[in-house]
């Protein structure tokens, strides 16, 4: 079901890559990385030959606004997964190579689920860099967005592993690359051409991508693409708390689309009680078209200006919770390029979720977050199963 990278174990010797020419797009270096695209279905009724081939760079993206693509902006990294939880970083015996970043995982989890996307980010000029380039074509996604920093390495995230799966992360960013992408370096084209426009916050924090960051989602805005926001917090990674709550609400009321977690909502509201409905609706601006906040294993929570309600989840064996909450916005976002009217159709934007739960309830299976996204198939199995 998904794509695996062998372990990768760490002592006292020292990874490092040579340097490589100068290259914008990637069309040339292949890697050894065993890996599968999977030709399903998503739920909407939609042909698989109407979007076979126009995934990879030069082979054309639909003009028409009526294409499903997706494109995803920010970050893709290396994540080191801990081969045994419950232990301190420093005493995992070995760690499980993973490619990571939360846009990059919501555009591979389109990809798995039959849907159409594309990533735009920057990694470095070195062999994780190529990697991960090559790792988004062979999961049928445009990568032509793609740029190489020859003076950054690519980032690397090391998770620990609690017993129940959640995680922590230390970051390895001083700067890497994908903090470096330059609004010269954009991809307009491929930005307008899309449906959905999906994003972080990550990508805030520090310039030059800062700038890069709001460039392209204005370009989206005004091209009347849609734009979906998941802030993804992570601490660590932001100079204090004020400025991750100060960063992430800086773009909040231009968004038709928030995801966030009920974690995030405490954050947000500075300590408020994340369950209580009016809390969540002090987060719902006037133009905001649809507010998801998930609970993990418990499912999720829908507002939109018309209803709002709760879909449960699907309950799995937790192994890694890394990529779950992409998974799921992976599993929303494929139906919503497909069809935009589930935002005004609460039964129908009832089962999208339920198949967004199921998305991010098989992830949470296996370790790593690419590694685990599921395809349409699991997914519909899981969901049949569960009814049963």
């Amino acid at each position: 079901m998904a794509l695996h990278l062998s372990a990768f174990c760490f002592s006292s010797t020292t990874v490092a890559s040579g340097p490589h020419k100068s290259v914008r797009f990637f069309t040339q270096r292949t890697v050894k990385v065993k890996a599968s695209a999977f030709p399903c279905q998503p739920l909407a009724l939609i042909s698989r030959v109407d979007l076979k081939g126009k995934a990879f760079p030069g082979d054309g993206i639909p003009e028409a606004k009526e294409s499903p693509l997706v494109v995803c902006f920010g970050e893709m990294l290396i994540d080191f997964v801990p081969t045994v939880n419950g232990l301190p970083l420093a005493e995992a015996p070995a760690f499980k190579k993973a490619p990571g970043g939360a846009p990059a995982n919501v555009a591979v989890g389109i990809a798995r689920l039959g849907g159409l996307s594309a990533f735009i980010g920057k990694v470095g000029e070195d062999e994780f860099g190529y990697m991960l380039a090559d790792i988004l074509k062979q999961n049928n996604v445009n990568n032509e967005g793609m740029r190489f920093d020859p003076g950054a390495r690519t980032a690397l995230a090391f998770v620990t592993l609690r017993s129940d799966g959640e995680r922590e992360f230390m970051f390895y960013r001083n700067p890497s690359a994908d903090m470096l992408l330059r609004e010269a370096e954009l991809d307009f084209d491929l930005i307008q051409k899309a449906k959905i426009f999906h994003y972080g916050s990550i990508s805030l924090i520090t310039e030059p991508c800062k700038s890069a960051h709001i460039a392209a989602a204005k370009a989206a805005k005004d091209a009347g693409v849609i734009l979906s926001y998941d802030p993804n917090l992570r601490l660590p990674l932001w100079p204090s708390a004020e400025s991750a709550r100060e960063g992430i609400l800086s773009i909040w009321e231009t968004a038709d689309i928030i995801k966030i977690s009920e974690e995030e909502v405490s954050f947000l509201t500075k300590g408020e009680d994340p369950y209580d409905d009016a809390v969540v609706r002090k987060l719902f601006h006037p133009n905001l078209r649809l507010l998801l906040v998930t609970e993990g294993p418990d499912g999720c929570r829908y507002y939109t200006k018309d209803f709002s309600g709760r879909v449960k989840g699907l309950k799995v064996d937790a192994v890694d919770t890394t990529g779950a909450g992409d998974a799921f916005v992976a599993g929303i976002l494929s139906q919503l390029a497909l069809n935009v009217s589930l935002l005004q159709k609460e039964d129908l934007l009832r089962d999208a979720l339920k198949f967004a739960n199921a998305c991010g309830a098989l992830t949470v299976m296996e370790r790593g977050a690419i590694p685990a996204l599921p395809t349409r198939e699991a997914v519909m199995n899981a969901m049949l199963q569960s009814v049963t």
